[in-house]
């Protein structure tokens, strides 16, 4: 056995470099790096089936050389230090991007954090909130392009107010007025209740 190339090719076998380029646009995502000795481009990275990233310029890499051969390499990790998510406690994941912006997995709930970004959800023909206490939406303002139906009762200015809309319809159409002035004297007579009701 040669043992002296063989080491040679033990040595060879992992690596690390730094992004300098990247295209997205194949079916395999494919970088750029360098190293203290070189700059290789035409490399691919291999990620789980699932999930895609773009690291940023700058980002570490971890370069596995196939049998040890440096012209037959894959990047099998990325790592970019100024936007790593951190103070992870055991058994928390997180998805997030160079902006800040991420998903969190706790054992207490889940977090999204937009930092100031708009959310969208497109395409989606329900969408279903199962919640067993309440949703509570913090906005000045919602808005609903279309109609709104409620099984349950609604309550505005519920600061200050206890009643219902359904209340308020109820007393609406069946509240009637003093019709003054319609009898001789200064006698009064009740209305009828509205005829259209709310």
């Amino acid at each position: 056995m040669d043992f002296p190339r063989l080491y040679r090719q033990l040595k060879m076998l992992l690596g690390i470099g730094r992004v300098t380029g990247m295209n997205d646009d194949g079916v395999i995502q494919i970088l750029q790096y360098r190293t203290p000795l070189d700059v290789r481009g035409g490399t691919p990275r291999m990620a789980e089936f699932g999930f895609s990233s773009a690291p940023p310029i700058g980002s570490d890499v971890v370069v596995l050389s196939l049998g040890g051969d440096r012209s037959s390499q894959v990047i099998i990790g990325t790592n970019h230090k100024a936007s790593r998510h951190t103070g992870l406690q055991a058994g928390e994941s997180v998805v997030y991007n160079e902006t800040a912006q991420f998903i969190k997995l706790t054992a207490t709930g889940i977090e999204v954090e937009a930092n100031g970004q708009p959310v969208t959800v497109s395409n989606a023909t329900l969408v279903t909130i199962n919640a067993t206490d309440s949703v509570v939406m913090n906005t000045p303002k919602l808005q609903v392009n279309g109609d709104v139906i409620a099984t349950g009762n609604i309550t505005d200015n519920s600061g200050s107010n206890s009643a219902t809309v359904k209340q308020l319809r109820d007393a609406y159409d069946s509240h009637t007025h003093i019709v003054k002035g319609v009898e001789t004297g200064g006698g009064s007579v009740t209305s009828q209740a509205p005829g259209a009701t709310v």
